[in-house]
């Protein structure tokens, strides 16, 4: 399978770009003061169209390596034992705008992540009663949307390991916030993988293909890789890195988005979230003197953890950052990290604020 890669740019974004920006949306900044993003103010990205697909008449297939492949309707699929997992998401390519150069895509700054409560069947239940073979080695999720990237046609569709499939959390979700599933969301089906970044949450799912082999896909294969030189294999972006953002304080300049506030004690708040862990520290920055944020409790294991600060608002300009640390022991960034392909930047935020 050939590889037809963009090459970095430096410099205005390309019509392709704005293109992009207009057709998917982020999550507001404003709308981190939620535990639960509203269903219209979370991020999307949606690859190609959102395709037309009926209720009444749609069906998944579980298909290949199975003793017992079989058809489910989503009827069927309401009535077995449901699963509510409430979960953070963020598109691996948050934070590419903000790199130079970069990979001519979603230009994301930094709103490109959300949190959501989706319910449904968890994927293991289907997979147990279909009776997926032991030869198995990849679990293949076939989505209905359809195109080209680079120069290739497919439907978009990724791969999970048998073990991340088999996860409780791992849920095949008809609802979100307790509503039924919106059109962009993938409705009447898709896929949720918490603790991954946003691409193998598969929308629009319509076939699950048991295989013994590696998915080659272009989704799989070929994107969504962490890249530093171009050409190379790289590793597959999985699990998301630890990443925080803040609401930005004040009113913002309609054009610039700079912060004007009040001089007086300014309250800060902000969510952290980690694919490797639960938040253990956010650290928030004024000109560069860091102190730490008060955590509240953990909303669960897969979910944004809250976070709040008190800042003395000096009058004068100020830049405020946020950086957060995992279990793991890993810590955000000063610096987005370099990747070919402006995956993974989880640079402590920047924001600038005028004190009056």
């Amino acid at each position: 399978m050939a590889e037809k890669r963009r090459a970095p740019i430096v410099g205005r974004y390309t019509q392709e770009e704005v293109a992009l920006a207009t057709r998917n949306s982020g999550m507001p900044l404003e709308a981190l003061r939620y535990d639960l993003t509203p269903a219209g103010l979370h991020y999307l990205l949606i690859h190609f169209d959102i395709p037309a697909l009926e209720t009444a008449s749609w069906m998944l297939r579980i298909e290949g390596l199975a003793s017992r492949p079989r058809d489910f309707g989503l009827e069927e699929l309401r009535r077995m034992p449901s699963r509510t997992v409430r979960m953070t998401m963020e598109c691996a390519g948050n934070g590419r705008g903000q790199t130079s150069p970069r990979y001519p895509s979603m230009p994301w700054m930094e709103e490109g992540v959300s949190t959501a409560e989706w319910t449904g069947v968890s994927l293991s239940i289907l997979l147990n009663e279909s009776k997926i073979k032991p030869s198995v080695r990849e679990i293949v999720f076939h989505g209905a949307d359809r195109g080209f990237d680079r120069g290739i046609e497919h439907s978009y569709s990724r791969s999970l390991t048998p073990e991340e499939a088999m996860r409780d959390d791992v849920v095949l979700a008809y609802a979100m916030n307790g509503a039924p599933l919106l059109p962009q969301h993938g409705a009447p089906l898709r896929l949720v993988v918490p603790d991954w970044y946003g691409m193998a949450s598969v929308k629009w799912l319509e076939r699950i293909e048991a295989i013994d082999g590696a998915f080659d896909g272009v989704q799989q294969a070929l994107s969504y890789h962490f890249r530093s030189v171009a050409g190379e294999k790289g590793m597959p972006c999985t699990r998301m890195r630890v990443n925080s953002l803040m609401v930005p304080p004040g009113i913002p300049d309609y054009f610039g988005r700079r912060r004007t506030v009040e001089a007086g004690m300014v309250e800060l708040l902000g969510r952290a979230w980690s694919g490797d862990g639960e938040v253990k520290r956010v650290e928030v920055a004024v000109d560069g003197a860091w102190q730490d944020a008060k955590l509240e409790a953990s909303a669960g294991p897969h979910a944004w953890r809250r976070w709040t600060a008190r800042w003395l608002a000096a009058k004068g300009a100020h830049e405020l950052r946020c950086r957060a640390t995992d279990a793991s022991g890993a810590v955000q960034p000063l610096e987005p990290p370099w990747d070919v392909t402006g995956f993974g930047n989880n640079a402590a935020q920047k924001v600038e604020v005028t004190v009056r």
